[in-house]
């Protein structure tokens, strides 16, 4: 397959538009559009689905997502010279795309789009983690989401899926697993992208469990995960002395060593130990 749709090759896109890829804005463009496809793919089936895409740049992975049938596509993009480029898009899938030029940070999607909703996005570097953290906390749960396939540097992605007692397992590891199956399903070399990054990247999906596996207040075990981890070399019983004055008590109640680090806490005793903390 050389080409998705009937549109011009992305190299000849970003030629037309003048699209340098810029570092204050994160951006690392993927203009192999059999690749783009193939990430849409792992977003599973998008038929009858809105996606929320963040940074689309010239529109590689958007092609992607509405040649692979997704219903509607909204995408937000910060920078305005990718703006006519994903308007040419606009025109060749009349009424299945919409660009909102703003920052992701600060724009509420939900009022352009309509369940159900997969996100998928190669997300630019400066704000991935920041906006896998909001939707992973939600105040309510299930999410507006059904999935998320996100890329991010390689590491980012392997503290997302990293297991207990690994150098990568953390506040993101647990957040991720709390409420949702995290897998890699794909890797990607600097080359694949212009201009290339100094590092490899990894794309993640992420799948909404209908409840979270253990119970536990979600805010309380953010500030108990959050204090547990900032100081990785201490143990609990130190880093999470400004919890409660009777913290070795309620890790003990919860079945961990007061001696232990954070590192080395599953997520299940982790929400037991939210759930001692919230106790009077």
């Amino acid at each position: 397959m050389t080409t998705i749709d009937s549109l011009p090759p992305l190299r000849d896109v970003i030629a037309t538009h003048g699209l340098s890829a810029r570092k204050s804005l994160g951006q690392n463009f993927l203009l192999d559009l059999n690749l783009t496809a193939k990430i849409a793919r792992q977003a599973g089936d998008l038929t009858g689905c809105d996606v929320l895409e963040i940074g689309p740049g010239p529109g590689g992975l958007t092609r992607g997502l509405l040649a692979e049938g997704a219903r509607h596509v909204l995408a937000i993009e910060k920078d305005p010279r990718c703006l006519p480029a994903l308007a040419e898009i606009g025109a060749a899938y009349d009424g299945q795309l919409t660009v909102i030029e703003g920052d992701a940070l600060e724009i509420n999607p939900l009022e352009h789009l309509t369940p159900p909703i997969r996100v998928a996005a190669n997300l630019p570097y400066n704000v991935g983690t920041e906006l896998l953290v909001r939707w992973l906390t939600p105040a309510q749960w299930p999410p507006f989401w059904q999935s998320l396939t996100l890329m991010f540097q390689r590491e980012v992605a392997e503290r997302i899926v990293a297991a207990p007692g690994s150098k990568a397992y953390g506040r993101l590891a647990l957040l991720a697993q709390w409420r949702a199956d995290a897998r890699i399903v794909l890797h990607l070399p600097p080359e694949a992208f212009t201009p290339p990054p100094k590092v490899s990247s990894a794309v993640v999906h992420l799948s909404a469990l209908a409840e979270p596996r253990f119970p536990a207040d979600p805010k309380i075990l953010n500030r108990v995960v959050a204090a547990g981890f900032n100081q990785r070399r201490k143990m609990l019983r130190a880093s999470l002395k400004g919890i409660a004055p009777d913290i070795e008590d309620r890790l003990q109640a919860a079945g961990i060593k007061p001696t232990e680090r954070a590192e080395q806490v599953s997520l299940e005793a982790f929400c037991a130990l939210a759930r001692e903390v919230a106790k009077k």
